[in-house]
């Protein structure tokens, strides 16, 4: 499958089947994280692999009304990047994890985005912190976002290329 074909099926996927995600998968996604570029080649961000049950159910209250796939994905990743190594930890976290949602599609695998950062855990706490006390996570860390993974409980249908809105495309100016 070439580059557009794997953007046009893959989908923000929710629901999973029980079928874990296997050793190899995991290494593969977090392979296609840690090739992410990265402004000024700082490479600030760390992935945190959570596999285990318990940690998946209470990471499923970290944000209000959003994050409740994680009680059956296979796993998640979190992650999260060091703020004294670079300015740009926002857009390389956004940017990695974007390259591990490509690859959990291309893998044949679901995943689903949970933003952390500026958002509001199900106890009222900041999402972040939330998370940064569950995972013991340094507080120099910005804690990004969580990628749930799983095996597709069914395959999501493709985006709709006939709605694509190319009005937003301009031409040498605004």
């Amino acid at each position: 499958m070439n580059l557009v074909d794997l953007m046009i099926n893959r989908r923000s996927v929710r629901k999973y089947s029980s079928e874990p995600v296997t050793d190899e998968q995991i290494k593969n996604i977090v392979t296609a994280a840690l090739l992410s570029p990265s402004g000024h080649s700082k490479y600030p961000c760390e992935y945190i692999v959570v596999k285990d049950r318990e940690t998946l159910e209470k990471m499923s209250h970290c944000r209000v009304g959003v994050a409740k796939m994680l009680n059956n994905a296979s796993c998640a990743i979190v992650t999260i990047a060091d703020r004294d190594k670079a300015d740009t930890v926002v857009e390389d976290s956004a940017i990695s994890m974007m390259n591990m949602h490509l690859m959990a599609a291309n893998l044949g695998l679901g995943s689903c985005w949970i933003q952390l950062r500026l958002r509001e855990a199900e106890d009222g706490r900041n999402s972040e912190e939330y998370i940064r006390e569950l995972l013991n996570i340094p507080q120099n860390y910005l804690c990004q976002a969580i990628l749930s993974i799983g095996n597709l409980e069914k395959p999501p249908k493709p985006h709709d290329l006939s709605k694509l809105n190319f009005d937003k495309i301009h031409s040498e100016q605004f």
